[in-house]
């Protein structure tokens, strides 16, 4: 299957009635707003549309920013308007509420095989989710045309009525991926700081803040980290670890070749303390 060029649209509008008039794009769960969170997961796109007001983002990728005609004229309104922006030949449409939507579901999306129109998320209760979800974009400016020749048009039409026209495949996805209410909110909170979540969030928000492209390898500054706090010094370990980004960023090299070598180096210095010097009786 061809790895096709495409863009990324994001509904961002809205007006959160269910949140009590909040912004819900701009909500933060782990300290990145559910907006920042689902711009990173579609980091790879050719051009970034968001349909909504313009929001203070922490990522530094462009992003193309556009209004639907009338605002606040619903999801189909908002997708026609982002749709004028695109060019490429697929475009990955996903709301702007999705905390824990991954590249790895977008790449999962943008596999859309020969004879579909598309490909879209169904969630574990069985309903697809038109806003999770890869369209070829010709195919889908046409049946927003016949739905709606004139954008005007386009306000309140449900969104069903453009999937209906479409001949879509499914990616099944394990959870819920949208975020409606507080309790939505409040879950996905707790959802970041179990156990086996709370440090790749940690280091996720970290790289936002910071605006580092580079993937981490979390294994390999974590073992280097625990080497230096066990043979040298346990304040060795950050002070390392800060060493080993600032080497990866001067010189160049992987994160996981500059742990190796000072993995070793950690090594040699407990052998080094563990060497007993020799006895005058010792010598010849």
């Amino acid at each position: 299957m061809q790895d096709m060029p495409w863009d990324a649209v994001v509904l961002a509008g809205g007006e959160g009635r269910r949140l009590g008039g909040m912004d819900k794009p701009a909500v933060e769960v782990g300290g990145r707003s559910l907006l920042d969170r689902v711009l990173a997961a579609c980091a790879g796109a050719g051009r970034t549309v968001v349909v909504g007001p313009p929001r203070p983002l922490r990522t530094r990728r462009p992003v193309v920013w556009t209004r639907e005609e009338p605002a606040g004229g619903g999801p189909v309104a908002a997708l026609d308007a982002g749709l004028r922006a695109v060019r490429q030949p697929l475009v990955v449409v996903l709301a702007g509420d999705l905390p824990f939507l991954d590249e790895e579901l977008v790449a999962a999306l943008r596999r859309v095989p020969e004879g579909v129109d598309g490909m879209v998320a169904r969630d574990p209760e069985g309903y697809d989710q038109p806003l999770t979800a890869c369209y070829r974009t010709e195919v889908l400016k046409r049946v927003l045309g016949r739905l709606a020749p004139d954008p005007a048009g386009a306000a309140g039409l449900p969104l069903r009525a453009v999937s209906r026209a479409l001949t879509l495949g499914r990616v099944a996805v394990g959870d819920t991926l949208d975020c409606d209410t507080w309790a939505d909110i409040s879950a996905a909170r707790a959802r970041i700081r179990e156990h086996e979540n709370v440090l790749d969030e940690w280091i996720a928000a970290v790289r936002t803040e910071l605006d580092i492209d580079q993937e981490v390898d979390v294994k390999a500054l974590l073992d280097a980290a625990r080497d230096a706090a066990h043979n040298v010094a346990r304040p060795a370990a950050p002070l390392t670890t800060f060493l080993i980004g600032y080497a990866v960023a001067r010189r160049g090299i992987g994160q996981a070749e500059a742990a190796r070598a000072v993995g070793e180096l950690a090594a040699r210095w407990e052998r080094e303390q563990q060497q007993r010097e020799p006895k005058d009786s010792d010598t010849p």
